[in-house]
């Protein structure tokens, strides 16, 4: 995975030298958009498979996520990047994943995910064999 991680923040660090040379011209709503293009969906796909993978492992990706923040709210390198996230509604690299997860899962126990991903997953509640037990 950290193969596939470091060609991630790789692509999206060269989007983001080129989104910084038009950053004055562009103005604040449409860097906004373009982030959220270019980089934020790069950094969303397929990120449920780097559910328990250690923060160490998925670094380059917050890195990747901080510098989208400071181009965007034009913040300094050593300007602290966690109330800007907050001000853009922006989980961390690691709350993202758990929350894509999270929505997976809401899905496929409502029924409104595919068909293969609600067959896939079964609810804990219904895989036990002792029901009685406290961890039911």
């Amino acid at each position: 995975m950290k193969h596939h991680i470091n060609a991630i923040a790789r692509t999206c660090s060269y989007h983001l030298r080129r989104l910084r040379q038009i950053r004055r011209r562009a103005g604040y709503e449409v860097t906004v958009e373009l982030v959220l293009a270019l980089i934020m969906s790069m950094l969303d796909y397929s990120n449920a498979l780097f559910a328990g993978l250690p923060a160490s492992t998925i670094a380059p990706l917050q890195r990747v996520q901080n510098a989208a923040a400071r181009l965007v709210l034009q913040l300094g390198p050593r300007d602290h990047i966690t109330q800007g996230l907050r001000h853009l509604h922006w989980l961390p690299i690691c709350e993202r994943v758990l929350y894509k997860l999270y929505v997976l899962m809401h899905d496929a126990d409502n029924g409104t995910s595919s068909a293969y991903i609600s067959d896939t997953a079964t609810a804990r509640r219904s895989a036990l064999q002792r029901p009685g037990l406290r961890s039911a």
